[in-house]
């Protein structure tokens, strides 16, 4: 049963004109996610004040937003879909529990 889900999530998609539901619920909410992460990630750096990183951040998050959702929804399985977004969420998330 896992081998015929990961052979499903691992096939390239047949036809690239058309993104998908799953990749593009994966690059909407992923890319919300590392935005959100990033953003609070750089807020918390130490070589600003912290009205001076917030407005920055909040100014870039609609960029990272973009990027992001860009950067998944271009892959081309759905597997490489969940990877580039589980993956750099859980860094983030890892980097912000050790900073704080």
């Amino acid at each position: 049963m896992l081998k015929n889900i990961y052979t499903y999530l691992n096939t390239p998609e047949k036809d690239g004109k058309k993104i998908g539901l799953f990749r593009s619920f994966c690059s909407i909410i992923g890319g919300l996610l590392l935005a959100y992460l990033g953003m609070t990630l750089f807020a918390l750096l130490p070589f600003m004040e912290l009205k001076e990183a917030a407005i920055l951040s909040i100014m870039f998050n609609t960029f990272i937003w973009a990027c992001a959702t860009t950067w998944i929804a271009l892959s081309i399985s759905k597997l490489q879909a969940l990877y580039r977004f589980i993956i750099p969420t859980s860094l983030f998330s890892i980097a912000l529990i050790i900073l704080y």
